[in-house]
């Protein structure tokens, strides 16, 4: 399975990067990812599910533990290894389609 993860740290400062930044931006440039693309305002990085997940988890401690007060993270299945499945899901029942749990906070009420 591959997966893509965007996200952003905060808080944001425009004229130097802050170091919780600089932490996620040296974890997703030495995780052996693919796609990387490290902006100001968002970064994206895409592989596989192992090496993403591996790398979200550093991202998450080490963006945290350099002052980041919010870090919004999203991740998309884009297929498997074998090139199978779609964006979204491979149709096995494994996740909604009904487009919910978009981390809106309301869950399923």
């Amino acid at each position: 399975m591959r997966l893509r993860v965007e996200f952003t740290t905060e808080p944001f400062d425009l004229e130097e990067a802050p170091a919780h930044a600089l932490a996620a931006r040296e974890v997703i440039e030495t995780a052996a990812l693919d796609a990387v693309d490290v902006g100001p305002f968002g970064n994206t990085a895409e592989g596989g599910a192992e090496r993403v997940l591996t790398a979200v988890d550093a991202l998450l401690r080490r963006s945290l533990a350099a002052g980041a007060t919010r870090i919004s993270l999203q991740v998309n299945v884009l297929s498997d290894e074998d090139g199978n499945g779609e964006e979204g899901g491979n149709g096995d029942g494994g996740g909604r389609s009904d487009g919910g749990g978009h981390g809106d906070g309301e869950g399923d009420r």
